[in-house]
């Protein structure tokens, strides 16, 4: 997806439903799921974004769709 949609995230990450990803270490990290993904361009803006529970893993408890900044492609 990260080819194909011409996201150029440095570390894409996978979820079908959207809400479980493990923490991208490397930036511009993506998150993708089945019908889209959210970029996030540095560490800091994905620790900072208020959508996210970051612990060792993250969670997004009402999908990643559900983020500002979400592009939809399907």
């Amino acid at each position: 997806m990260n080819r194909e949609w011409k996201v150029g995230a440095k570390h894409a990450l996978y979820r079908e439903d959207g809400r479980w990803y493990h923490v991208p270490e490397r930036f511009p990290g993506a998150l993708f799921d089945a019908n889209g993904y959210i970029l996030f361009r540095t560490e800091a803006d994905l620790v900072n974004c208020r959508f996210l529970s970051i612990g060792e893993e993250v969670n997004v408890h009402d999908g990643i769709s559900s983020i500002p900044g979400y592009v939809r492609v399907r």
